[in-house]
Parts: structure tokens; C-alpha cells; sequence
């Protein structure tokens, strides 16, 4: 999915000129259905990557080499490759549009502010890589890192 999906585009375009029209009484109801269409296409991203995923790890598997034992790092050692990082800042920016329009219909300059700050951080601890425990399935200080 395109960081800049037309229909995504259109559907959100389409949210605010109903707003616009039908005022303020009935801003939830349109936000609500409005994010549940972008929670549908990124369950399907989701859904076609894991599938992805899986496929590769089969065919890793079948050639008798392990899934991502060829990462140059330890995070691609845990299946956290190039695919996967921007696959995520991908879904990131996605769902940054409707977020954007959300803080600046409620809270305008600052809302947008505070949601891209949010975006931001989101994808900076994802790029640090903070939460490795997680992808293995241990508490930090079992680990042993």
C-alpha cells in the first residue's frame, strides 16, 4: 500500500465534506467509520505481509537455510529486516494522514503537533529497536543483552 493511497485520500476527503455538511453532531460516527476503513486496508497490508513472511521462511526453509540468518545485524537475525522496518514507517505514514486530519479537525496547529509528535517517537523506538525483548519473547532482564 502506497504511503499515498488515492482511495485512502478520497474516502478521508469525503469524511470532511460530510462533516462540513452535516456539522459537528455527527463528527464520531464519521470518524469511527472512517478508521475502520483504514484499519481494514492495514489489516490487509498486515495479513498480505505476514503471508509474505511465511512464504519466505517456507521457502528459507525448504532450501535448508534458516530465515534471515543472512542479516548483518543481530535485529535482522530476529526477523526485523529492511522489508519489515519499512513496511512499519509504510503503515506509519498511512495511518498518519487520518491521525493529521484528526488532530487538526479537534485541536488544530497543536493537535497536529502533538500527533506527529507521537508518530515520531513511535517510529524512533521502532528504529532503536527498544522493545527486541518483545520479537523474542523474554522480559529485558532475561535477555541477557
Amino acid at each position: 500500500m502506497d504511503a499515498r493511497d488515492p482511495d485512502l485520500k478520497k474516502e478521508l476527503d469525503a469524511a470532511l465534506q460530510t462533516r462540513k455538511e452535516l456539522g459537528a453532531e455527527y463528527e464520531s460516527e464519521l470518524v469511527d467509520s472512517f478508521m475502520e476503513k483504514v484499519e481494514q486496508r492495514f489489516n490487509d497490508t498486515a495479513d498480505r505481509h505476514v503471508r509474505r513472511q511465511l512464504a519466505e521462511q517456507q521457502m528459507a526453509t525448504a532450501r535448508g537455510s534458516r530465515p534471515y540468518a543472512t542479516g548483518a545485524s543481530a535485529d535482522q537475525a530476529h526477523g526485523l529486516g529492511l522489508g519489515e522496518r519499512f513496511a512499519f514507517v509504510g503503515v506509519s505514514l498511512v495511518l498518519a494522514i487520518p491521525l493529521s486530519a484528526i488532530g487538526v479537525v479537534n485541536e488544530g496547529l497543536p493537535g497536529l503537533l502533538i500527533t506527529w509528535a507521537g508518530i515520531f517517537g513511535v517510529n524512533a523506538v521502532h528504529a532503536v529497536g527498544a522493545f527486541s525483548w518483545l520479537r523474542r519473547g523474554r522480559r529485558p532482564e532475561e535477555s541477557g543483552d
